[in-house]
């Protein structure tokens, strides 16, 4: 039994330091070097592998098993969502149905502020609550770049969309996670989101066509962002204090789609903006059925995905479930019960499980492929064979950011199990009254390091609630905190870069993709901030 040490080099700060190394040696090789994204992985997970065994103590094998339980992880769920949301964006293309897509959506405006308004915010949110993990980026940055936007910049704008409805994820499990770990009310804590979140929600419409178009683009589209704006944001805030987290990302995103649709048959603004690039809208016009088929493969990525995310389905593979046979629960050998976490991370010293659970029947990544299969026997232009090729087209052209992901997954557990998270988490905590201005901080490197808010509110809603007890801060708005800086690491989470990458055919230019995102990811942190720390004096 190997016991975490938080504090290895008999200094908070210099020990939380070391403990960040590998975070930092990432953005360090994709920023400064620009060194492609699979190379500043395989580096990350060298010095992660180097710190928690000469730093922390960790022993090789334990090290291993996390390694091996983080790739596996990467590979199973998130990888297999990925590549099949990635498959039936192909499938769409292939069948023909692409080109009405493209139409119906030009009905609604040629202008390309509007489209992306529609695409990156409105069903790009709307994905994030039905599916997470990555959906909403690959699939609407490819749209993004089929609509004539330059595949830098539609990767850029998906990604800072997805700051929008990122809290709340598939089916609200981030803020249930953050609630139930932190030992918050979930009403309490739901409120607290209102000003972390939902300001930047109504706020980030204006935020898109300023980086499309400038100040320009804001004063020429100002009415339809006002309305996009206030109906999304208004609607999930309704959604949150009267429902709960759970259908936030449907029911806001959706209204923010009708309103937008509803007031462009009455407003359209004087002059159209269309990028250099962006190729001619065309003059034809389809059928309100024809656009219903076109738009088919995402209703059924809808749908499946909806029954997928049913309480009822769930419980179904749930211990005691009808189908729990179905899920293989394989404990990693290597460190499955032979790390023991300690206090003041946790009340009481117990050891940490290590099992990959892979359950293929529940996952999100099935419903995405039984979506896939009815698309291609339901297009006349598409068959089991045409499928089959896209598939294999689309596993040639994602194996490289998929093997990022695994490798970045591999770092995340490496360096939690070590205790270095923990380690960074408890040097920050240690400021005291200054806390509050820190706390979205530790949510914002939880995010960055495992690429999920629900992985962070995991590791560090405790602590947050712990810390807000010790300097007299309502421990929800910490949780809250962490929560909603996380989301705002999403913004450049080395998953969340290499899947739109991969989206916009641009592996290899992680670097590129970072640095037109980080200064949004950091701004959109330090509102977090001052709002959390304005909010604790108040309170």
């Amino acid at each position: 039994m190997w016991q975490q040490n938080y504090d290895p080099l008999g200094n908070t700060y210099l020990s939380a330091l070391m403990g960040a190394l590998p975070v930092l040696v990432f953005l360090l090789a994709l920023t400064v070097l620009r060194l492609k994204g699979l190379t500043a992985a395989l580096l990350a997970v060298a010095v992660s592998i180097a710190v928690s065994w000469f730093g922390f103590g960790m022993p090789l094998g334990e090290i291993t098993g996390a390694a091996l339980l983080g790739i596996a992880n990467g590979i199973f769920p998130i990888s297999f969502i990925v590549l099949m949301a990635v498959w039936l964006y192909k499938l769409a293309i292939r069948s023909g149905k692409f080109e009405v897509i493209r139409g119906s959506i030009a009905t609604i405006s040629d202008d390309q502020r509007i489209q992306v308004l529609l695409i990156a915010f409105c069903f790009g949110g709307f994905l994030e609550g039905a599916a997470g993990f990555g959906v909403p980026i690959a699939i609407c940055a490819a749209l993004l770049v089929e609509l004539g936007f330059r595949p830098l910049k539609a990767a850029m704008l998906c990604l800072i969309a997805n700051g929008a409805a990122g809290a709340y994820g598939a089916i609200g499990i981030p803020v249930l996670v953050g609630a139930e770990q932190g030992g918050v009310p979930l009403q309490d804590m739901s409120w607290k989101l209102v000003p972390l979140v939902q300001v930047c929600a109504a706020l980030l419409p204006a935020a898109l066509v300023m980086l499309l178009d400038g100040w320009r683009g804001v004063r020429e589209t100002w009415p339809v962002l006002l309305v996009v704006g206030l109906v999304f944001s208004g609607v999930q805030t309704a959604v949150l204090l009267l429902l709960g987290p759970e259908l936030v990302d449907i029911v806001g995103p959706l209204a923010g789609m009708a309103a937008l649709a509803g007031f462009m048959q009455f407003w359209q603004p004087k002059r159209i903006y269309r990028e250099a690039e962006a190729p001619p809208v065309s003059a034809q016009r389809w059928s309100l059925k024809e656009v219903l088929l076109a738009w088919s493969p995402f209703y059924l990525l809808t749908a499946t995905i909806l029954v997928w995310s049913l309480p009822a389905f769930k419980g179904l593979f749930a211990a005691g479930g009808a189908l729990a046979g179905t899920v293989l629960h394989l404990p990693i050998g290597l460190l499955h019960q032979r790390v023991q976490e300690l206090p003041p991370l946790v009340a009481e010293a117990h050891t940490l499980p290590a099992v990959w659970n892979v359950g293929w029947l529940g996952a999100a990544g099935t419903a995405i492929l039984i979506a896939a299969l009815l698309t291609a026997l339901l297009s006349p232009k598409l068959g089991l064979r045409s499928a089959g090729q896209e598939l294999a087209q689309a596993g040639r052209e994602m194996w490289k950011p998929l093997a990022t992901v695994a490798l970045v997954m591999a770092v995340a557990y490496i360096t939690n199990y070590s205790g270095a998270s923990s380690t960074i988490g408890l040097a920050l905590a240690e400021t005291g009254g200054v806390f509050p201005v820190l706390s979205p901080v530790i949510g914002w490197m939880g995010v960055f390091i495992t690429g999920s808010v629900v992985n962070s509110n995991t590791l560090f809603a405790h602590l947050q609630a712990v810390t807000a007890e010790q300097i007299g801060v309502a421990p929800a708005l910490l949780v809250a905190a962490n929560t909603a800086g996380g989301v705002m690491a999403k913004l450049v989470s080395p998953q969340s870069i290499a899947i739109a990458a991969a989206a916009v055919k641009l592996v290899g230019q992680e670097s590129a993709i970072l640095r037109s995102t980080l200064a949004a990811s950091l701004g959109l942190l330090a509102y977090v901030c001052v709002v959390t720390w304005v909010l604790s004096m108040l309170a």
